[in-house]
């Protein structure tokens, strides 16, 4: 066993400092000596002699400088920026944080559409001014269809929390014969047909190949013009040109952006000027439990090669 079992390297996380990470590693994980790498001298010590490395990335040279490395949990979902073929060669696991982010994210996208059902950034608006004065209601969410795109475990955590809701769900992912939790799943080609039915669209896929740019002007006009277009994925899955146009036109209720496209959004950008458009700067991601969640990953991973004595058949391993 070498001399440092788990090596957390300095890479804060929305945030929250790293700091945070090795101390309830460090308490879960009395058996295993746990360090942050919080210098760079540090960082070149834990990596040569840590078994286990925890962080946003490691490049090329690092895995090489890793000599007892078996374990590589990366803090992010995704992982095609790790030099996975170098850490192929070398034997090393690699295992994601695919899960951690659903339960706030899935939050964030109900708290948009509960908003414009109830209209409570209007009365948001007339508490600034000390208004007094009733309004109505936008709509009920029971009965309405919400279609999530996207059923990784941020797009299922959506899709549950509106079951509670007495709404439709249709789920739309690559491998629609995989199920769902939604009440109804249809692939990718199929989402022209769903989205003239649909009243909350909801975007939580990854962006790839067949997802850039795939809410455009087609799929706007394809809308009813009362439906509420929530982006919890990536910026460039929609049009952003496309979106700007529909919402001048009033073909769509409204939309909510955690991210866009561009990011960040320029000051001057369109989106800023409308009223039915509810922004925030990529931090859906963001909850004061997530170094608790990672840790629990990594931790039953951990007690897993403890009883096996091999990394394999992880919790979330992609490598």
């Amino acid at each position: 066993m070498s001399a440092i079992d788990v090596a957390v390297l300095d890479h804060h996380a929305h945030g929250i400092p790293a700091a945070d990470y090795a101390e309830i590693l460090a308490r879960r994980l009395p058996d295993h000596e746990v360090r942050l790498a919080a210098t760079p001298a540090d960082h070149d010590r834990y990596l040569r002699e840590a078994t286990v490395v925890t962080g946003k990335y490691i490049d090329a040279d690092e895995v090489a400088a890793a000599e007892n490395l078996r374990l590589f949990a990366c803090n992010s979902a995704g992982v095609d920026h790790l030099p996975l073929d170098r850490l192929a060669e070398r034997g090393v696991a690699v295992t994601n944080a695919s899960g951690v982010h659903a339960p706030n994210v899935a939050e964030h996208v109900l708290g948009w559409v509960l908003t414009f059902a109830r209209r409570l950034d209007e009365g948001r608006r007339r508490q600034r001014r000390r208004e007094w004065r009733r309004f109505q209601s936008f709509t009920e969410v029971a009965g309405s269809t919400v279609t999530v795109v996207g059923l990784g475990a941020i797009g299922e955590a959506v899709a549950e929390r509106f079951a509670a809701f007495d709404v439709d769900t249709i789920g739309v992912r690559y491998s629609p014969e995989k199920g769902g939790s939604t009440d109804e799943v249809v692939g990718y080609g199929d989402l022209p047909d769903v989205l003239p039915g649909t009243d909350v669209l909801v975007l939580a896929c990854p962006l790839t190949e067949t997802t850039e740019g795939l809410i455009g002007e087609t799929e706007f006009d394809a809308l009813p013009t009362d439906a509420v277009v929530v982006n919890v994925a990536r910026g460039g899955v929609i049009d952003t040109p496309a979106l700007v146009a529909a919402l001048r036109s009033n073909a769509l209720h409204g939309a909510a952006l955690d991210v866009t496209d561009p990011e960040p959004l320029p000051s001057d950008h369109d989106l800023w000027g409308f009223e039915n458009v509810f922004l925030t700067p990529h931090v859906a991601g963001h909850t004061p439990r997530y170094w608790e969640r990672r840790a629990d990953l990594l931790v039953a991973n951990l007690e897993r090669a403890d009883e096996t004595g091999a990394y394999e058949g992880l919790e979330n391993q992609v490598a």
